[in-house]
């Protein structure tokens, strides 16, 4: 060890010390070592030694003395906070978390420890609470007292005053890269994306190494359906940082939504080593394992979750999701245990209530098994903001303005690639089963429900004049032949990171796709289009009981689907008879009465061979990202076709809606 003499003071050596650490951190840990045998236990000392060791690598040792000289120091912000950044950094992350959390409460003007708190929240799925301690950090780590009253109206969740004292700062500070962070942050709140790349790509013009904007920046790409920019921005922190937890959780978030589930399950279960106690991960965990087929492994990681938190309603609903998992008794008591608690969060209640609606299904007890649904119903339901007339003016407008004339002046447009295979309908209309089906030929990939085509009508909803009543169909209405062509091939290009195989042909399988078929035509029109269809009250009420991840905001009442079905035959009939041939549909009942019949004309329509692995899909092991992935991965069986009757009685509604449509079933009513 080196020798080394401590002179004068304690406190004149304890700065001695310090000075020592940047320099040379051995040469600090061999001072301090000579300071802790005069003075055993002196707490700067110890902190000081801890940083050395840090500072050396040796996290292990700076964790021997951090943890006890904590609980010594119960009260003192710094420790608690060396303590949180060094389980951080040795990838205990909940235990980090806790550390963390002590030091802002002691202390809630610490920037950095909020920063880091932040980091570890993001790492473990607590995405709210880490934009909170971002926040919290902005707020604390400026002394501008306009930056600084942003913040607060940041972190108190005050947009419209954020905004407001955001763009006066800026007009007097335009390259404050701190305020156009926040910004950003503000955009992405108000669902402005672009917007929010736009700033956050100005800010990293400004600052290259600003870590928090360029993790905003991934985060921003991925949300915006830019899955390979995100990869790339990811992999620029992760470069400097490989540990980054945060960064990797995002990784593994995207991922998943390109289709690498096995890269991002290798993740997760790294994730979950570092962060055991934290119920959001454990569930990320359960869908990845889930959707790539690893169905035990998934039950194991959501029941682990439901340990952590027994109220998390998306954990139970995640079960019942399963389609092929069955409550026991015990745990659907636990369910309504939850259920009947006055302080239950309104979010655990709506899940609850439609997975105790499928375990009373299952049960056979219909009675309260549809009481149930509709409770979870009527909840989401008074969330949303849905109009049942303002889709049936949509589709009245598009069957007016997508005439015969309007295609063939438009004829020759578009990209002439024949790549995708587009499968529209209503959700839980067999869509995911002809996908299944499809994919098990040499020639076809399956991808995922694509949001490539709601993106470019976004794209062109921007584009349009506000003052008309459609400014999406508007805007695709003045392309010419080239500005088509060009949004097919964007098309082509953003989707081919869905893209694993070399077979030529792949599937979008965005069911609510149906309301774009006239762009789809304009800009693929050598693409293929198949309408999945089931019956009515069957699909009707199979969507009523599902609730949805995202989307689907029709789904939630039953006359909503009923209207929602209505106005959809109505659609499809219009463009088969303005396309005609141009769409193939494929009844889901003759699909389970004629199955290789069906698969055989199905085939036909995309001009492939007959392949037999095509009948034997439920052998297909690729990831399934859809409420049937389990059942598509058994044998098509006939006793489901039936199932909704059992329902009857309480379907009222929901017949009277369809109206007409419900008797000309498969086919469109007389004058649709």
């Amino acid at each position: 060890m080196t020798e080394v003499v401590v002179t004068g003071t304690l406190e004149q050596a304890l700065v001695h010390a310090a000075r020592l650490l940047e320099r040379d951190p051995a040469l600090a840990v061999g001072q301090l070592d000579e300071i802790l045998q005069a003075a055993p236990g002196h707490p700067g000392a110890l902190q000081l030694l801890a940083t050395a060791r840090s500072l050396q690598g040796d996290l292990p040792g700076a964790l021997d003395v951090l943890a006890p000289l904590a609980r010594a120091q119960p009260n003192w912000a710094a420790i608690h906070f060396d303590l949180g950044l060094a389980l951080a950094r040795s990838g205990r992350g909940q235990e980090a978390i806790a550390a963390l959390r002590r030091a802002v409460m002691l202390k809630p003007d610490l920037p950095q420890a909020w920063r880091v708190l932040g980091d570890c929240l993001m790492a473990a799925g607590e995405q709210e609470a880490g934009d909170a301690a971002y926040a919290r950090h902005v707020r604390h780590s400026t002394r501008d007292p306009q930056l600084m009253a942003a913040a607060v109206a940041l972190v108190e969740n005050r947009i419209p005053e954020a905004e407001q004292q955001l763009r006066a700062h800026l007009k007097q500070v335009p390259t404050d890269v701190a305020a156009i962070r926040m910004f950003a942050e503000v955009a992405a709140r108000l669902g402005r994306n672009e917007d929010a790349l736009q700033l956050l790509e100005r800010c990293l013009e400004l600052a290259p190494g600003f870590r928090e904007a360029r993790r905003n920046y991934a985060l921003v790409l991925h949300r915006s359906n830019l899955p390979e920019q995100a990869l790339a921005e990811i992999e620029r922190l992760l470069s400097a940082d490989p540990g980054d937890a945060s960064c990797r959780n995002l990784k593994a978030a995207v991922l998943c939504r390109v289709g690498d589930y096995e890269a991002a399950i290798r993740i997760y279960a790294e994730l979950v080593e570092s962060y055991p106690d934290t119920p959001k991960l454990w569930v990320s965990y359960g869908h990845a394992l889930k959707t790539a087929g690893h169905l035990e492994r998934a039950v194991a990681a959501y029941r682990r979750s439901l340990e952590l938190e027994p109220s998390f309603g998306e954990v139970w609903w995640s079960l019942a999701n399963l389609k092929t998992f069955r409550f026991g008794a015990d745990e659907l008591a636990a369910m309504c245990a939850q259920l009947a608690r006055a302080d239950l969060a309104e979010g655990d209640r709506l899940h609850l209530e439609f997975a105790v609606g499928k375990a009373l299904e299952d049960a056979g007890e219909y009675e309260p098994s549809f009481r149930h649904y509709a409770q979870g119903n009527a909840i989401r339901r008074a969330q949303l903001h849905y109009s049942a007339d303002d889709t049936s003016a949509r589709v009245r407008y598009i069957r007016e303005h997508y005439t015969r004339d309007f295609f063939a002046a438009r004829a020759g447009g578009g990209s002439t690639a024949p790549d995708p295979i587009f499968v529209v309908g209503l959700p839980r209309a067999g869509s995911t089963l002809i996908e299944q089906i499809l994919s098990s030929h040499s020639q076809v990939e399956g991808t995922m429900e694509l949001p490539e085509i709601i993106s470019i009508t976004r794209l062109l909803r921007q584009q349009g004049d506000t003052d008309e009543a459609m400014p999406y169909h508007a805007a695709l209405a003045a392309l010419d032949a080239d500005a088509l062509r060009a949004l097919g091939e964007r098309y082509l290009a953003h989707t081919r990171i869905q893209r694993k195989t070399p077979a030529p042909l792949f599937i979008d399988k965005m069911p609510n796709n149906f309301m774009h078929i006239g762009l789809i035509q304009l800009m693929l029109p050598n693409a293929k289009i198949i309408d999945a269809r089931r019956h009515p009250l069957a699909c009707g009420f199979s969507a009523f009981k599902q609730h949805f991840a995202r989307g689907q905001h029709f789904s939630y009442d039953l006359t909503d689907v009923g209207r929602y079905y209505r106005d959809y035959v109505a659609l499809m009939a219009h463009f088969d008879a303005v396309l005609p041939g141009c769409v193939h549909r494929v009844a889901y009942e003759r699909m389970v009465e004629d199955t290789e019949g069906e698969v055989r004309r199905l085939l036909d329509y995309c001009g492939l061979p007959f392949e037999d692995a095509c009948l034997r899909f439920f052998k297909n092991p690729r990831p399934v990202r859809t409420p049937s992935s389990e059942q598509v991965r058994q044998p098509i069986y006939r006793e489901g076709l039936d199932h909704w009757r059992h329902y009857m009685a309480w379907l009222e509604p929901l017949a009277s809606a369809l109206g007409p449509v419900l008797e000309s079933y498969p086919e469109a009513p007389e004058g649709e």
